[in-house]
């Protein structure tokens, strides 16, 4: 399943591989967590992750605060 199929709206987290400019469900459920903030992201709204660590981000701004904490910029 990817971001273009349709989806149950299922309660709870979802799981999610990471793909490059993709995603596949592993998992059904309604949101993903942020890695850096811990709030929760609707899957319709998930837009920032990164493939190498498999983590979900809510902002462009949460996805550049965790690549500072890690030394990458």
């Amino acid at each position: 399943m990817n971001r273009h199929e349709s989806r149950m709206s299922m309660p709870g987290e979802a799981q999610i591989q990471f793909l490059d400019a993709d995603f596949r469900i592993l998992k059904p459920g309604n949101y993903v967590r942020c890695a850096v903030t811990g709030t929760h992201i609707p899957i319709d709204e998930l837009r920032y992750w990164s493939v190498e660590r498999q983590e979900a981000y809510a902002t462009r701004e949460a996805a550049l605060e965790r690549l500072k904490s890690l030394g990458v910029i």
